[in-house]
Formats: C-alpha cells, structure tokens, sequence
C-alpha cells in the first residue's frame, strides 16, 4: 500500500490531501429548499468516512437570483447557506476529508420561468438548445453585480469553514464570455480572447479581495470546446496558462468539449458503451504545460484507470464521481487489499440523466446512495440467523440474496434459466450495454462469498418451497414480455426480447411499436436496422423513448439516424391483419379520429412486462403476513411486522417486475428495503 500511486498525499498549497482520489463538484440534488440539509451532508459524509481526500459539492451552487437552479441545486446566494454547510464541512473535517464547493452562475444554462422569473442573461442573445433560453445580453451593471454575487458568495463559504472553491467554466457564464460562439460584446469583455477572459479575472480579483490569498480558489474549465468556431486547443491551452500566471487560482481542473446540447454533454461524460477517460491525455497535456496542480474526471470508473492517471503523471488529483455514486468505500476497500469487492460503476448514468430530467440522483445498482439516512452501505449482522428462500436470480433477487447472505442468514435461490441475470442478461447482449452484466457478476461474487446456495435450470413450485421449511421467502420472478396490447391481431407480433434475444430475426419492413420507452425498444431498432431493414420507431407519446432520457439516448440516435430509421411520434397502433405476404397495421392517434392504414413485414411491440406472480400467489395463504407490505415502515426504512395469519409458516414478499414493470433499480431498491432488517 506505500507503493500506491492513489495512495500518495497530495500538498495544494497549504492544504495536505491524504491520498490522490476526489469526487468532482457534481449537483445529486437532495438539497432541501436549496440548502445542503441532513440527506446532503450524509452523502458526503459517507464518502468522507470511506476514505477520500476531499469531496466536491454542489454542480454547481448558484450565485446571483438570476441564475436559478435547474434542478435542485445549493443556493450560494442565501445568508443561510453558511450554517448547512459549515455543519457539513464540521463532520467531513472530524473524517478526515477536504471539503470544497463548485459556485457558478449559470448564465444562459438555465430558464427564465424559473425562481424569480429574471430573463436569463449572457454574453450574447446566442439561445442555449439544452434549456431553450434567449438570454438578454448582459450590461455592465449587470457584470458589476455578478462580480460581487461571486464575491459574496466565496465570503460565505470561507465563513462556512470549506477549504476552497471552484469557479464552474464550462457551459455556464464564465465560460460564454470565453467562447467565440457566445460573445459578441464589445471592449472591454468581448473581442480578443485576452478582453474574453477579463470577466473572469475581475471576478477573480473580486473574490481574493474578500477571502484573501491563502484560502484555495481553482477552476474547473474547458479547454477546448471541440465545436467549430468555439475555444480551440490553442485558446484552451492559452487561457490554461494565463490562469496560472494570474497568481489567483490555485489548481486547474480540466474538461474537455461542449455541453448545450445532450450530444455534447454526454461526450464530456460519457456513459456506458463509451470510451473510458477519453480526455485523460489532454488534461495531461494542460499539467505538461503548465505544471500547476491539475484535476480531472470524465469516465474513470475503476482503480486501475485512476491509478495509471497518477502513476503515469498525467494529473495530481482523479475525479471517479459517479464511481463513487456507486461504491463511497472505494479507498477503503484499496486500503485494505479489497478492490475485487469494489461495486462496480456500469456507465448507466441513471444517476445524471435522473438530475437532467427533474429527479434526484440515484445510482442504478446502489439503492442505498441518495438515500444514507433510511438505507445502508454496509449491511450489519442479523442477531437470529433465519433460512432464506429468493426465487429468480435477476438483479433484485441476486440483491436480496447479496443482502440476506450479509445479514448472515443461510440463503438459497431458485432460478429457472441456466444463468442468473433475467433482463439484465438480456440488454447486456448489445454491445452498448455489455457493462449491464457487471450488476450481476458482482453480485454473483459477493453471494459465492457468502455461502449462498443456487438451484439454476429448476423451476420452482410450492411444493419446492415449502419443503425448504423457510423463514422468509422472496418471490423475485420478473415478467414476460406484454404484447397482448391491440384490438385485434394480438397473435401476429412479436416482442423487444424476441428481437434482442436473437429467438426471431428482423423482417426486412419493420415497425417497432414502443409504448413503453424504455431501452429495451430502442435495443430492438438498432438490431433490426443494423440488419438492413427499413425501420420505424413509433410511439403514442409527443416523444419516444422518455425511459431512456437524454444522455443514453445519444449513443442511440447515432446509431440510428446513420441507418435512416425512422420516428414516429403521436401515433397509436390500434390493430394488425394479415394481407398475404404483408401485415396491414390500423394506425390512430390519441388527439382526433383519424386512422390511417400502413403495411409491414413485421411488427415489434414493447409495452413492458406482465409480473410472473403466479407463485406468490400460491404462497400468500400460506405466509403469515399473506404477502402484504406496510408502506408507512417500508417508506421509513423501518422492519416489516405485518402479522395477519396465525397459521403461517413465513414472511412473504414480492419485488421487481413480479410486481409491476418497472426497472433495475426499483427491483434493486425493493431488495435492499425489504431483507436489510430481515
């Protein structure tokens, strides 16, 4: 462990980092009417005690009233502020962590029908796609009041005892003064790229006028935009240097691209299927040049990425965030000779597009992020071992087993395929999704180190559980495909998981009909065009696939548009017949009563699952609480005691798809709150 690149301390400034491994600033939104309350502070917390030099909050604070939040973000700008996070700074400091802070004004990265309802303001009327605002073009009492909301705001968070800050440059104000493509002021801020940068240097100026020069102050920038007439490498490497030679900012934390659209957000962060640590050599390039303490996150989800970033001196400090999201005892874990049983971060990105489109941030396979103050990280010991029956070993019963085995219960699970994984096993077939299957090959390693028992190829009966004489039993079946959804000519489609499974090859005209807006309909398209045919995605909804949400849906659409594939929106089909050779599909809509008739060779639905709960209910007379589920307790996080049948024999539950179509991490999360008091 001396040897240990990641483990090395790091000296900024006055500040010494214990080892080399941060989370980025990044914005999970559990703030609670904009102040970084309980759930906020027991985040980080976590990560603290874990291990990690220093966590990075908020993606970004908000500094002035006109740059309202859109999600729910720190408001920098309240008195308020101070308190929360000095108390979250206090408890991150006694664990031996650093604490900084992003702070940022938004610029035109935001909408005017927000908060205070202020129009929205930028260095030009240039509209930002993202969030569709037209900004007004800033004047200059509007530049002299931001610098003193930055100044007010780096105040507070020097009183509130946080290490540092980070002003955000990338997609925000500060940035949209730097970018050609979003300036067309005049001198003294618009024009050259030197006249470009002087708003952040007066902020700069401003904010060490009020904390002074030992406090730490970075940046956290892009420095090449990778769009055509916007910063350049040269600009970026340019305005690296200028930053250093200021003498006011003490670290750099690099980014590279563009992010007003979902295209170029997801190329800074990229998700799964994506390359890993696609910009790690050029912020390396930036630490060449400059030699000044250099940061830097963008897909670094495993130690032995972060570990060749420090080794190979590419960076000081590496940013595994969203790894963090999914596993907070990562340091620990390489502390103690433990990396094998790191959770790892399959590039899912639930987390970010949660943020993106109004949701907290929850990690896909880690129920427990997001939710420290009801769920645990590290399941404790039970104090009476009990005998535990999970039939189905997709992720939420691989879950329960993982859970229940911790808890030191003897565990034995029943799966009726060859292999655990249920619809996990299935999307991970495409190759943009093959990192899925790391949700259950972890989880199949920690049950093997648990001693759990599994039955494959055995389907499983009352009989079958009954003779296991259980204590609890959790029914964990899934579902079957739901294609049973049209007036007529139900018996002439087929499903998503026909297609993705490979069980029926595409036709040649094909219409995937996707009611659900999930991923598994966009899966079905892309094997089905990818074939040749002609493809079309249609959908009753004013937009397709709102499941997938916005950055997943990148990797898709540039799939998709290559091979001509078409988009349907706001059209239902109703029903299908068969006419010779061709199927004839009854279109409607849900907005008049037009109807129109249209042919294929095939027709593709997806409309979710139907549960396979025929078990649970055979069991349920048998169980003491016949199934049943007090929410109020499950809500809390509290046990289940629900005892309604004298003469039963165990407790009963349900969860996943055997309940309702939902997703991976609802089954996931149905596990962890169920069995953890078991």
């Amino acid at each position: 462990m001396k040897n240990d690149p990641l483990l090395q301390p790091y000296q900024l400034k006055h500040l010494t980092l214990r080892n080399r491994i941060i989370t980025t600033s990044h914005e999970p939104a559990y703030a609670e009417d904009g102040m970084p309350k309980k759930l906020y502070r027991a985040y980080h917390v976590e990560r603290a005690k874990a291990g990690i030099a220093m966590t990075m909050t908020a993606g970004s604070a908000a500094i002035s009233r006109d740059s309202p939040p859109v999600f729910n973000n720190v408001l920098a700008y309240k008195d308020e502020v101070v308190g929360w996070m000095k108390d979250l700074v206090d408890e991150c400091h006694e664990h031996g962590a650093a604490v900084m802070i992003q702070l940022t004004h938004l610029g035109r990265r935001t909408r005017w029908d927000k908060g205070d309802w202020l129009p929205a303001v930028s260095s030009s009327h240039s509209r930002e796609p993202a969030h569709r605002s037209f900004p007004k073009r800033i004047e200059h009492w509007d530049i002299e009041r931001i610098i003193k909301d930055y100044a007010d705001a780096a105040e507070r968070m020097h009183a509130a005892g946080l290490d540092g800050i980070e002003l955000q440059a990338y997609g925000h104000l500060m940035d949209q003064f730097w970018s050609p493509l979003t300036n067309t002021l005049d001198s003294p801020y618009g024009g050259s790229l030197e006249n470009r940068l002087n708003f952040t240097f007066d902020v700069l100026t401003a904010i060490r006028k009020r904390v002074g020069n030992e406090f730490i102050v970075g940046i956290r920038y892009t420095a090449d935009e990778i769009i055509p007439g916007g910063i350049t490498k040269e600009d970026g490497l340019s305005i690296s240097q200028q930053l250093k030679n200021s003498g006011m900012v003490d670290f750099l934390n690099v980014i590279r691209g563009h992010l007003e659209t979902d295209a170029g957000l997801t190329d800074i962060i990229p998700i799964q299927g994506m390359r890993n640590a696609p910009h790690l050599a050029f912020a390396g390039e930036v630490k060449s040049l400059t030699g000044f303490p250099t940061f830097h996150a963008a897909k670094i989800p495993d130690v032995a990425t972060a570990r060749h970033a420090i080794a190979s001196g590419l960076i000081d400090m590496v940013g595994m965030t969203r790894a963090h999201m999914t596993d907070p005892h990562i340091v620990r874990k390489i502390i103690e000779g433990r990396e094998d049983d790191i959770r790892p971060c399959v590039g899912a990105n639930y987390c970010l597009d949660r943020i993106y489109h109004g949701g907290a941030a929850f990690c896909i396979h880690n129920a427990a992020t997001g939710r420290e103050t009801t769920m645990p990280h590290d399941i404790p010991k039970a104090s009476v071992r009990k005998k535990i029956v999970v039939v189905g070993a997709g992720p939420g019963g691989l879950e329960a087993a993982r859970v229940a085995g911790e808890r030191g219960h003897e565990v034995v699970v029943y799966e009726v395929a060859d292999k655990p994984g249920g619809q996990v096993r299935l999307t991970a077939q495409s190759e943009r999704r093959k990192e899925m299957i790391s949700i259950i090959d972890w989880r199949m390693a920690q049950c093997e180190r648990l001693g759990v028992k599994f039955h494959f190829n055995t389907w499983a009966d009352r009989q079958i559980i009954t003779d296991e004489t259980p204590d609890v039993v959790i029914v964990a079946t899934g579902g079957l495909p739901h294609t049973e959804v049209l007036e007529a000519g139900n018996e002439l489609v087929v499903s998503t998981w026909d297609i993705i499974s490979g069980d029926v090859k595409p036709g040649k005209n094909v219409l995937v009909f996707d009611d659900a807006g999930d991923h598994a309909g966009l899966q079905a398209a892309e094997v089905i065009a990818k074939s040749g045919a002609r493809t079309e995605v249609m959908t009753p909804d004013r937009a397709f696939a709102p499941e997938v949400m916005g950055m997943n849906l990148v990797p898709y659409m540039r799939s998709l548009q290559k091979l001509d594939t078409v988009f349907t929106v706001t059209y239902r089909l109703k029903s299908v017949e068969r006419n010779g050779d061709t199927l004839r599909a009854n279109i409607g809509t849900d907005y008049s009563e037009l109807n129109k008739i249209q042919e294929y060779d095939q027709i593709v639905i997806n409309h979710g699952t139907i549960p396979l709960d025929e078990l649970y209910f055979e069991l349920a007379p048998l169980a003491v609480n016949e199934g049943a589920v007090e929410y109020m307790d499950l809500i809390a996080g509290n046990p289940q005691n629900i005892k309604t049948n004298a003469q039963g024999t165990f407790q009963l539950f349900r969860i996943g798809d055997a309940v309702s179509a939902r997703n991976t991490h609802a089954a996931i999360y149905d596990a962890l709150r169920i069995v953890k008091d078991l």
